[in-house]
């Protein structure tokens, strides 16, 4: 209930943030101990997608419909007030609830493996193999309907106590911005070929919407 002021249960946001962002944490019991794993994540319309190996742990845990929590989280800038208990950061995040579904018709399960891998580099699934049916079979593929979902987002500078603005102490908020570094070969790319051009331009961004 507290800072209600920055909730949002618009589609729109939610989709936007869940884009955007690369990592995803899902939490969920397991015989009964909680777990906390980080993973990749994609979003196909009303539908998010997470993807393992077929012995994976976690998704192991949840092919029954057992309930689950995907959170995101956006860091975009550090709040610097003038008290400890002013300080903050701005940031986007977004909690989905709900419980997964495998899937096994394997052209869903393809497209799903498709927006993954144009999550982390869009335009890349036209470079690269295709996964074979042998590989599709060893992957586990489970959806999570976006039905229960809600963002909340803090943005701005500090929210000082009117005594406090007095301080001699320089406040106000240091952006953050995640960059891409220059494109580092693997040993066995042959000599000359170049990296895609636009991984000079590579953002966290999605440059389209789904």
């Amino acid at each position: 209930m507290r800072h209600r002021e920055r909730a949002s249960y618009e589609r729109t946001t939610v989709d936007a943030i869940l884009d955007e962002a690369l990592i995803c944490h899902v939490g969920f019991v397991a015989e009964g101990q909680p777990f906390v794993l980080p993973t990749t994540h994609a979003r196909i319309e009303a539908q998010l997608y997470l993807h393992g190996a077929a012995g994976n742990h976690m998704l192991g845990s949840l092919v029954d419909g057992a309930p689950l929590c995907v959170t995101v989280t956006l860091i975009d800038a550090l709040v610097l007030a003038r008290s400890y208990f002013r300080h903050s950061m701005n940031y986007r995040s977004v909690v989905v609830l709900g419980a997964g579904r495998p899937v096994t018709d394997p052209a869903e399960k393809l497209r799903a493996m498709h927006a993954l891998i144009e999550r982390v580099h869009p335009g890349r699934s036209a470079l690269v193999r295709a996964p074979t049916p042998e590989e599709l079979e060893v992957t586990t593929v489970l959806s999570l309907p976006i039905d229960e979902a809600s963002a909340k987002i803090r943005t701005g500078p500090p929210i000082d106590l009117d005594a406090d603005y007095a301080r001699p102490c320089w406040a106000g908020v240091l952006p953050l911005e995640l960059v891409a570094g220059t494109p580092v070969p693997d040993a066995r790319v042959p000599p000359g070929l170049a990296p895609p051009p636009s991984l000079s331009s590579w953002s966290r961004k999605p440059r389209t919407g789904g």
